[in-house]
């Protein structure tokens, strides 16, 4: 778990500061400009509203459903297919792919926006179908292999994202 932190907070930080540079190289103009920066930021807040919102719907999801007995706070180890998890295998996933798009646009970096942060999604979609599904089906075996035959990585169907984009559910007592 604190690699995969270390590893957000790299591409993150480390995004925003060559994205800022090389604008400072390429786009100078572009990246000073206030109205520039105005035009970014609104969908920039919008779009990190909404990660957020999937990040704890999901959260609370896998919480509830996908714990069972005395385990460490952010694991699981029952398989959860219901809810949003019946439309996909990585919904938490798809709305954190956007995390760094969101902070490219608050931070107003045409490199980050165009570039570095489609770069990072790519990135984040090749890890988790070679570290999250390898570990999923390590923990779940033959029943993560039904599911992932059955179930999307991720779907963008209306019906889906209206799932996905719900309020959380309330948070619920967990024993640590």
């Amino acid at each position: 778990m604190f690699v995969r932190m270390l590893l957000w907070i790299v591409m993150l930080v480390g995004g925003g500061a060559l994205g800022i540079y090389l604008d400072l190289q390429w786009f100078r103009p572009l990246f000073l400009n206030p109205i520039f920066h105005l035009i970014t930021l609104i969908p920039g807040l919008i779009l990190l509203k909404l990660v957020m919102q999937v990040s704890r719907y999901t959260g609370r999801l896998l919480a509830q459903k996908g714990r069972e007995g005395d385990i460490p706070r952010m694991d699981t180890n029952k398989l959860v297919t219901e809810g949003v998890y019946r439309c996909m295998r990585h919904p938490m996933h798809l709305g954190l792919l956007f995390f760094p798009w969101a902070v490219a646009l608050i931070l107003g970096s045409p490199t980050f926006i165009l570039f570095i942060a489609p770069l990072e999604m790519v990135f984040m979609i090749v890890l988790i179908k070679l570290v999250e599904e390898r570990e999923a089906i390590h923990k779940f075996g033959d029943a993560y292999r039904e599911y992932q035959a059955q179930t999307p990585m991720f779907s963008l169907r209306p019906s889906c994202l209206r799932m996905l984009l719900q309020e959380p559910l309330p948070k619920r007592d967990v024993k640590r």
